[in-house]
């Protein structure tokens, strides 16, 4: 167990700090997973500026790595142009 204040002071901030970001990780994963079960395109077309705003956010305050946020964006457009 930490000794000091200032250390007992951090543990309680990770803890929150942890709790918000596994928040928002886990809306992005089911925003992500929503939009690949979508089979009408322009719902999902509708749907992408949200998610594509939702994931540069969570790379831009380091909650993903921006290469992960790019990798699903691609992913996501390129199920995007493949629905009839």
């Amino acid at each position: 167990m930490a000794n000091h204040k200032s250390s007992l002071k951090r543990i309680r901030q990770d803890k929150v700090k942890a709790l918000h970001n596994k928040y928002y990780a886990k809306t992005m994963r089911n925003a992500v997973r929503k939009l690949r079960a979508m089979t009408n395109k322009e719902e999902a077309e509708a749907l992408y500026p949200k998610v594509q705003k939702m994931l540069d956010k969570l790379a831009k305050t380091n909650i993903i790595h921006k290469n992960k946020a790019a990798n699903l964006k691609s992913g996501l457009v390129a199920h995007i142009n493949k629905l009839g």
